[in-house]
């Protein structure tokens, strides 16, 4: 059975009326008190409509068809950043099998796509050491660091200084990581990650980075 039919078949029988041993049936439960514990993915099984993960692997399947133009693909993009907006969302990317071809979309061609999966690279990280881990996994915070540094066009950079300052904040090992990438004109001394301050200060200058002209 669909894991979320099942979710439903165990709701209804707890909110469907009970027989009390006098023989009485119990108050039948309130419109509120029916929608308390519905979930999205709940009502979009009940409904018939696709799931968020269906949505979230339908959106990447968009993103790297040859055959969708790029105004689709930023819709498709948006959507998919909306998605992972939510916690647990965003730690379906890795059972899905979505935070590979995500980083991968980092290098694209076209600036906005790299602008774009930067933008959910930042999001599902953001206060989330699992996601945070991932990045480090997949060798992401380099790749993100160069982008900052490098990239021809500003709003991409901008997106990347986001998805680092989400990757570092109270997550050492991603912080560690971040310094061993800089340039070799940034300071390479130890920063604990806890400390704000000091993390914003090497964001500061990861966005005033001044970036040659092609």
């Amino acid at each position: 059975m669909d894991p979320q039919m099942n979710k439903l078949l165990k709701w209804s029988v707890q909110n469907s009326q009970q027989q009390n041993a006098d023989g009485s049936l119990t108050a039948p439960p309130t419109a509120e008190d029916l929608s308390r514990n519905l979930t999205p993915d709940m009502i979009n099984s009940l409904m018939g409509g696709p799931s968020d993960a269906d949505l979230m692997k339908a959106a990447m399947t968009m993103l790297l068809s040859d055959e969708t133009d790029l105004e689709n693909k930023m819709i498709a993009f948006d959507n998919f950043e909306q998605l992972i907006e939510s916690i647990d969302n965003a730690n379906n990317l890795e059972p899905l099998g979505l935070w590979t071809p995500l980083v991968k979309l980092l290098e694209h061609e076209e600036a906005d796509m790299r602008r774009m999966a930067a933008w959910c690279v930042g999001t599902a990280v953001q206060n989330n050491q699992k996601a945070q881990d991932k990045l480090i996994v997949l060798n992401a915070i380099p790749t993100l660091v160069r982008i900052a540094t490098s990239d021809s066009n500003a709003a991409t950079r901008k997106k990347s200084v986001y998805a680092l300052s989400s990757a570092v904040r109270n997550y050492q090992p991603a912080l560690n990581e971040l310094i061993k990438s800089l340039p070799e004109s940034y300071s390479k001394d130890k920063v604990d990650a806890a400390d704000m301050e000091a993390v914003d200060k090497i964001m500061d200058q990861l966005r005033a980075h001044q970036v040659e002209s092609a």
